[in-house]
C-alpha cells in the first residue's frame, strides 16, 4: 500500500473568544467591590479615562467623535491582553516584583465559584453539564450535597430529557474527584471515604481507618475504645494511630471557602414599590461613571504615526472598550435582575413562604443567554429590596411537588420557611413529628416526603421533636 500525500481545501466555522469578550466576561462575573478595584486600576494606568463627579450608570458616548475618530479601531487587537494596559499595581515587598498570591486568591473565591471553575476544565456535554451545575447549586456551605439526586433529577424536568439515576450518581462520582476532596459527599461517612480514597495505599493503617469510618463511624462518635480495638483487631496504640488519621481528615471541606470576604455588601441593584408597582433599577452607588479624557483626545493627531500618538491611539482604544463592556455589564444586570424580581413578586410581598420554583434556564430562555451566563450574573451580584439584601442566586431554587402541567409545585426555599414557621408554632408540650409536619404540609396543598422533611429540618438545625422536647 503506498501512501500519497495531498492537499485538500475545507471549510469550516468556528467561534473564537475575542480578547474583548474574554475580558467581558470576566468584568461580568467580578463582584462590584472587586470590580470597583479594576475601574480603580484603569484609572490610574489609562490617561484616556477619567472620573466624573457623578455615580451612576455607565454612558457610551462620553464625548463627541472628532473625525479622526475613525483611523482607531473598535475592537481590541487579537494578540492584546488585559494586563498589557492594566497591569497589576500591588505594591512590592522590598521592591522585589512578585506574582500574583494564588493562595490568597483561592482562598478568597466561593466554593461554588472554584467548583464551576474546575467544571469548565471537564468534558462533561452541554446535558452533563446541565445536571453538574445543579448538584453544584445544591451544596451548603460546608459543600455536602444537600438535596437528594431524586429532588434534582425532579428539578431538571423539561432541561434535561429521560436522565436516569444511575447517570445522576455517575455525574455525582465524576464531581466527587474535585477540590476540595470530600465535596458533593451526602453525609459525614462518605465525606471522611472519599477523602481516605486519596491518600496513598502505602498509608499506615490505611485498611482499618477505611473500614472504621465505613461500619464503626458511631462508636467512635461515643468513644468506645473498647469495642473499636475489638472489631477492628488493634492495639491502643495502632487505634490511636487510626484515630489520629481521621482527626486529620475535614469533615466540613466547603467552610474553607466563603461566598465573600468582603466585609461589607455593596448592592448591584436596588427593587423598590410605589404607587405603579415594583421598580428595579442599578444602585448609582455601586460604580462611578468613567468618560473620556477630553484634553488628551484632543492631542491625537489623524495621520500622525509617532509613538507618542500611537500611545494616545492605544489607550483610547482600551478606554472606549471598558467604558462599552461596563455599560453592557449593567444592561445584562438590569435585564436578568428584572425576570427574577418578575418571577418573584410573590416573595417581595409576602416572604420566603412565596416563594416559586426558578431555575437558571428559566431565565436564560427569558433573556436569551446562555445558563452559565446567568451563573456569572447572579454570583456575588446583590440585589436591595424592602425584605433585605440577598444575592441573585438566593432567587433560585428547585421545584418540590406537583407535575409540569399542575400549579401545586413548590419551591424547596418556601417549604423550608413554612416548615420552620410550623416548628415555631408548635406546641412547647408537644412538639410536631416530622410525620405530623409532612401532614400539615399536605393539607396545605404541599406534597413533600418524611425524608425530605427531616433532610430540610436538619439543614436549618432543627433537632427532632424528641430533643425539642427535652429542650423545652
Amino acid at each position: 500500500m503506498v501512501m500519497k500525500a495531498s492537499l485538500q481545501l475545507r471549510m469550516g466555522t468556528h467561534l473564537t473568544m475575542t480578547p474583548q469578550l474574554q475580558q467581558a466576561i470576566a468584568l461580568l462575573q467580578l463582584s462590584t467591590l472587586d470590580l470597583r478595584q479594576e475601574v480603580q486600576q484603569a484609572l490610574d494606568t489609562n490617561p484616556m479615562l477619567e472620573q466624573e463627579d457623578e455615580f451612576g450608570e455607565q454612558a457610551v458616548n462620553e464625548t463627541p467623535e472628532p473625525e479622526w475618530s475613525e483611523d482607531i479601531p473598535t475592537e481590541l487587537a487579537v494578540d492584546s491582553d488585559w494586563s498589557d494596559t492594566y497591569q497589576d499595581m500591588s505594591p512590592t515587598v522590598g521592591g522585589a516584583s512578585e506574582g500574583p498570591d494564588f493562595e490568597r486568591q483561592a482562598a478568597e473565591q466561593s466554593l461554588q465559584s472554584r467548583l464551576l471553575w474546575q467544571l469548565a476544565m471537564t468534558d462533561f456535554d452541554d446535558r452533563e453539564q446541565l445536571v453538574a451545575e445543579s448538584l453544584i447549586d445544591a451544596l451548603d456551605t460546608n459543600g455536602y450535597l444537600t438535596q437528594t439526586l431524586n429532588e434534582i433529577r425532579e428539578g431538571l424536568r423539561g432541561q434535561v430529557e429521560r436522565i436516569t439515576l444511575r447517570e445522576m450518581e455517575g455525574i455525582l462520582l465524576r464531581l466527587q474527584q474535585f477540590e476540595p476532596t470530600g465535596v458533593f459527599a451526602r453525609d459525614l461517612r462518605e465525606c471522611l471515604m472519599l477523602q481516605l480514597a486519596t491518600l496513598p495505599d502505602e498509608t499506615p493503617l490505611l485498611p482499618q481507618a477505611r473500614r472504621l469510618v465505613r461500619q464503626f463511624l458511631e462508636a467512635l462518635g461515643k468513644d468506645d475504645l473498647r469495642m473499636l480495638k475489638r472489631r477492628l483487631g488493634l492495639d491502643d496504640q495502632q487505634l490511636n494511630e487510626v484515630i489520629h488519621l481521621i482527626r486529620s481528615l475535614d469533615p466540613r471541606p466547603g467552610s474553607a471557602f466563603s461566598e465573600t470576604t468582603d466585609s461589607y455588601v455593596i448592592p448591584d441593584l436596588v427593587v423598590r414599590h410605589d404607587a405603579q408597582g415594583w421598580h428595579l433599577e442599578l444602585n448609582p452607588e455601586a460604580l462611578p461613571r468613567l468618560r473620556i479624557q477630553p484634553d488628551y483626545a484632543s492631542l491625537i493627531k489623524r495621520a500622525d504615526k509617532s509613538h507618542d500618538n500611537q500611545f494616545l491611539k492605544e489607550h483610547l482604544q482600551e478606554a472606549r472598550w471598558l467604558i462599552k463592556s461596563l455599560s453592557s455589564r449593567n444592561d445584562t444586570l438590569l435585564r436578568v435582575g428584572r425576570e427574577i424580581i418578575i418571577r418573584q413578586i410573590g416573595f417581595l410581598e409576602h416572604g420566603e413562604e412565596a416563594m416559586k420554583p426558578l431555575i437558571l434556564a428559566d431565565i436564560a430562555d427569558a433573556v436569551e443567554m446562555h445558563e452559565s451566563t446567568i451563573s456569572r450574573v447572579t454570583t456575588q451580584k446583590y440585589i436591595h429590596t424592602p425584605r433585605g439584601v440577598f444575592e441573585l442566586k438566593y432567587f433560585f431554587s428547585s421545584q418540590v411537588g406537583g407535575g409540569e402541567s399542575q400549579g401545586d409545585s413548590h419551591s424547596s426555599t418556601a417549604i423550608r420557611a413554612r416548615l420552620k414557621k410550623l416548628v415555631q408554632e408548635e406546641p412547647a408540650g408537644k412538639p410536631l413529628s416530622d410525620s405530623r409536619i409532612v401532614t400539615l404540609l399536605q393539607e396545605n396543598g404541599i406534597k413533600v416526603a418524611r425524608r425530605t422533611v427531616a433532610k430540610y429540618r436538619e439543614a436549618m438545625g432543627i433537632p427532632p421533636s424528641s430533643e425539642r422536647r427535652r429542650l423545652r
